[in-house]
């Protein structure tokens, strides 16, 4: 039990948070060493299994970031964009593999992240499930096929809570859609349609995002032309996914060179 890799869980309140932590303590292939949250949060100081409703574990959550990777192998991290970026650095400082699932990063973030993987493993996506990076690859392979008489519309749907859009997972799709076709995304982006739009504007790659109730994720990839539709689907029913798929990563970096990594370099994909 003592050789396997010591995962530390940030945002450990979180939904995301709690199923990893569920997931971790739950796997044979690796232990909980460490929880993470904010500066006066009401968990901080608190045994991680009672903070949650349980039986103690013996994993005090702490706001000392750099403390708790210390003693890990790997970092799993859906937070927010700030926070990841600072949690890079010390990840970087410990030598811990650092799986970020965080949605929102702009590219002044992304770019951020540069100098800590010269240190240390990361592994990044905008969604962690294999579902969706089979097909995020499916999206390229139909985007390459077809030419800009099939419109590409990007359909995202998301619980009340989510706070970003389009989600990563989204944008992840459209990027892929976009390699398909051999263009630059933020040219073609077309989102946040209100009023008197105008035609849609040939080529471009539409997002559409929905917001309601405790929809865990869904993703259609919509290729629209005269006469015929082309859909390709995805929908979540369990957040496990993206949790087993973060583990699945955190657990392959172990013996990878420092770098930046994404789901498929994790699945071979």
């Amino acid at each position: 039990m003592t050789d396997l890799p010591g995962i530390v869980i940030t945002g450990a309140s979180g939904r995301m948070g709690q199923m990893l932590i569920k997931t971790v303590v739950e796997s044979e292939k690796a232990k909980l060493v460490g929880c993470v949250e904010r500066t006066g949060h009401e968990w901080v100081g608190q045994d991680i299994g009672v903070a949650m409703g349980g039986a103690e574990i013996g994993v005090i959550v702490t706001d000392d970031a750099l403390e708790a990777f210390a003693k890990a192998q790997a970092v799993i991290d859906f937070t927010a964009p700030d926070a990841t970026v600072e949690f890079a650095g010390l990840c970087a400082q410990a030598r811990a593999v650092h799986v970020i699932g965080t949605t929102g990063m702009t590219d002044d973030h992304l770019s951020k992240l540069g100098p800590a993987a010269r240190h240390a493993v990361i592994v990044r996506a905008g969604n962690m499930s294999l579902g969706v990076n089979l097909l995020t690859k499916l999206t390229e392979k139909v985007a390459a096929a077809l030419d800009d008489d099939f419109d590409i519309e990007v359909i995202e749907a998301h619980h009340n809570k989510k706070v970003d859009a389009p989600s990563g997972t989204a944008l992840m799709l459209g990027q892929a859609a976009a390699d398909g076709r051999g263009v630059d995304l933020k040219s073609v982006t077309d989102s946040g349609r209100d009023g008197i739009t105008g035609a849609r504007k040939k080529g471009d790659i539409g997002f559409t995002a929905i917001r309601g109730g405790d929809i865990v994720g869904e993703h259609d990839v919509l290729f629209a032309a005269a006469g015929e539709r082309i859909i390709l689907r995805h929908v979540a029913t369990d957040r496990a996914i993206f949790a087993r798929g973060a583990l699945k990563a955190a657990l392959w970096g172990q013996d990878k060179a420092p770098g930046e990594y994404d789901m498929m370099d994790v699945l071979g994909l």
